[in-house]
């Protein structure tokens, strides 16, 4: 197989990465975007920065604290051979995808961007259709196990939704 041949599927799979597009992709696409639009007259608000930070961490330490406790990898590709019910994932059962959304909401702050405020809505439903074909599947995996721990810890936001 030649390296040309190689390249679109090597770039597609990169591209499948929810991680890479959250926290590579769209960044510099929305950072493009505010510059063309704004004729390089960037606005970036500071204190977007905090939830940029927070999205990112939330998303990285979550994920090594679920596979270091859980088993499996990232993703339900390489799923879990336990559940986790400790650490963040005793306040919220997604902080993972969670951390998603904080960080989008924070590159909407950072560049008070109306585009990236775009990619957050499209987004919210996008996970929330995500979270429940992973929460099937983990039913189906773990039963009443995970149907207790759905009881006992919101989806979302801790005491709330």
């Amino acid at each position: 197989m030649s390296a040309e041949s190689k390249r679109p599927r090597t770039l597609r799979r990169w591209l499948k990465s929810t991680s890479r597009r959250t926290f590579v992709l769209y960044p510099v696409c929305i950072l493009a975007f505010e510059f063309l639009v704004r004729r390089g007259d960037l606005v970036f608000v500071p204190w977007g920065l905090p939830f940029l930070v927070w999205g990112y961490l939330q998303y990285r330490l979550s994920g090594q604290y679920r596979t270091r406790m859980g088993g499996g990898g990232p993703g339900l590709s390489n799923p879990p051979e336990r559940i986790v019910d400790s650490g963040i994932y005793a306040y919220t059962r997604n902080p993972m995808y969670l951390g998603h959304l904080i960080f989008m909401t924070g590159l909407a702050i950072t560049f008070w961007s109306l585009a990236a405020l775009a990619l957050l809505a499209v987004h919210i439903p996008w996970y929330q259709r995500r979270v429940r074909g992973d929460e099937a599947h983990l039913t189906a995996m773990f039963g009443r196990e995970f149907i207790d721990y759905t009881v006992r810890v919101k989806r979302w936001i801790p005491g709330v939704l």
